[in-house]
């Protein structure tokens, strides 16, 4: 008796359809979004510090850890959810969560609730990446994905530039009108988190209409079995890394894995508490501390759940090298993006609502420039050599580091602007080509989690420390120019693991099939 041969994928599509460039359109608003909210504490700074009685250091907590932390940890269980769920469903329930939280972070009366309106706007904007990511994976052609995530990435520097321009204006307006608080009391810079917020709402609603993909159908391969459970998954992923209820998920895995976890958990108390007996504040190096045991706790409970998404993510040495290379990028790029405000206004006698059109401008600017031509070249130069956009990603690494050097030893804003505008405009064409190399490192059915590890390299190494370390640094010496240029002493490391990626990427992307399969994976 015949059988019937297994079911075909269709024919992989060399083109991006409309309704695919439509999609991306929205997911830009989307990020551009996104950056609105993280950013606008940049500009907001000043009076933040002055309302709040806050230093640079605390600045730096509220703008980096409170937000990064948080936005790593949870983008892992989310990025998985975006593996297993509708994307679209989950992109706008977090645009929702985010959104009301950056309006709330306008109702602050002191630090601990601001950190607390950080913290949600982090675990929202959590599900945006992981799931944009895939889906963009899966409406573009390999050819076109670094293109499409550099246009998608764009938002980033939009959004952040957008935020000091939008903020600096109502602030100076509503302080103005209002000079001693306006309706509930309210300040300019508590208005301007509200005015910010609130459009994130009604842009859900435009979001929820879109169409989820088939996956995999892109590059021609079947469809993956839908997880039967998604959610009860999230739970259990959520207890791989949510402290303490990471013991509990060790537990499950045995006497053994439960002795391992406490071994790690006790070996980061015990750099915890050096720390802290050097005087450094407990609020940052906690969060941290918690964050890498977070993170060690879900990637070895990742292993005996899923090995060959382990196999292609955790232990594969060039995932690891791009996002080390790319996370030290955004360690400075972040110190950068929020200290470059306050700088100006510090230093160079710039009013709230001239830093933030200049500085805004001229962020948004360079970044939009920079991460879509690094996308388009990214692409190009990787058909040319396998690890054509690693060049890209050594070059955003060592180009910027002279005139980083130059704008925060600036006099003048004549000199400033234009070294920041270069700064910006080559750091930012790294990212596009880092996004796509880490997309094609992995399986379809992989994506969400792998944007969720690779963004723990660009908020738990980047975001978390980039901008706290200027900060200390900053409140140590006085000098907020030290704080910043602080950051250049990671360059070696940054430029040996792009050298590194190198190397390794193009072995790593032409056996990905096979070392799954080899890991259990039914292909």
């Amino acid at each position: 008796m015949a059988t019937e041969p297994a079911p075909q994928a269709a024919p992989a599509p060399t083109r991006a359809s409309g309704y695919a460039w439509y999609v991306l359109g929205i997911l830009f608003v989307v990020y551009v979004l996104n950056f609105v909210d993280r950013q606008i504490i940049s500009i907001l700074a000043e009076d933040i510090k002055r309302d709040l009685h806050l230093k640079d250091e605390d600045l730096g907590f509220l703008y980096g850890t409170a937000f990064g932390v948080f936005y790593s940890l949870f983008g892992i269980p989310l990025g998985r959810l975006a593996d297993n769920w509708n994307r679209v469903r989950l992109m706008t329930l977090g645009l929702v969560l985010w959104s009301s939280m950056t309006a709330l972070s306008g109702f602050a009366r002191n630090g601990g609730m601001l950190v607390g309106a950080r913290i949600g706007v982090g675990i929202g904007e959590a599900t945006a990446s992981p799931s944009a990511y895939s889906l963009i994976s899966d409406y573009f052609p390999k050819k076109l994905r670094a293109t499409a995530l550099a246009i998608y990435s764009s938002g980033l520097y939009v959004g952040g530039g957008v935020s000091l321009s939008i903020a600096g204006m109502i602030v100076h307006r509503w302080n103005t009108a209002y000079p001693d608080g306006g309706p509930l009391g309210l300040h300019g810079w508590q208005a301007a988190f509200i005015a910010v917020g609130l459009p994130g709402l009604l842009i859900a609603l435009l979001v929820a209409t879109l169409r989820e993909p088939t996956r995999g159908a892109v590059e021609g391969l079947p469809e993956p079995e839908r997880h039967p459970a998604p959610f009860k998954a999230l739970l259990a992923d959520l207890l791989t890394i949510v402290p303490p209820f990471t013991l509990i998920g060790a537990a499950r895995g045995g006497p053994r894995a439960l002795a391992v976890n406490l071994l790690a958990l006790g070996i980061v108390s015990g750099v915890i508490a050096i720390l802290l007996a050097y005087g450094e504040p407990w609020p940052q190096w906690t969060a941290v501390g918690l964050g890498a045991y977070a993170v060690f706790s879900w990637a070895t409970a990742l292993k005996g759940r899923d090995l060959p998404t382990y196999t292609l993510v955790i232990a594969n040495p060039a995932f690891i090298a791009v996002v080390i290379a790319y996370g030290l990028n955004a360690f400075v790029a972040y110190g950068v993006s929020l200290w470059s405000a306050p700088f100006a206004m510090r230093n160079l006698g710039v009013t709230i609502q001239q830093a933030g059109g200049t500085i805004g401008g001229t962020l948004a600017f360079g970044g939009f420039v920079g991460v879509t031509m690094g996308g388009v070249i990214a692409d190009r130069l990787r058909r040319w050599h396998p690890s054509g956009r690693i060049m890209v990603i050594l070059f955003g690494a060592i180009v910027p580091l002279p005139f980083i050097v130059l704008a925060f030893r600036a006099t003048d804003v004549a000199v400033f602007v234009p070294c920041l505008l270069v700064a910006a405009t080559c750091a930012s064409t790294a990212l596009g080509a880092a996004g796509a190399t880490m997309q094609d490192l992995v399986l379809p059915r992989m994506r969400g989690t792998a944007t969720g590890a690779f963004f723990i390299g660009t908020t738990l190494l980047g975001l978390a420390m980039g901008p706290y370390i200027a900060g200390r640094v900053s409140t140590l010496t006085g000098s907020l120019s030290t704080g910043v240029l602080s950051l250049l002493l990671t360059a070696p490391i940054t430029i040996a693991a792009g050298i590194m990626a190198y190397r390794l990427v193009p072995k790593a992307e032409a056996n990905r099939e096979a070392r799954a399969r080899a890991a259990g994976e039914p292909i």
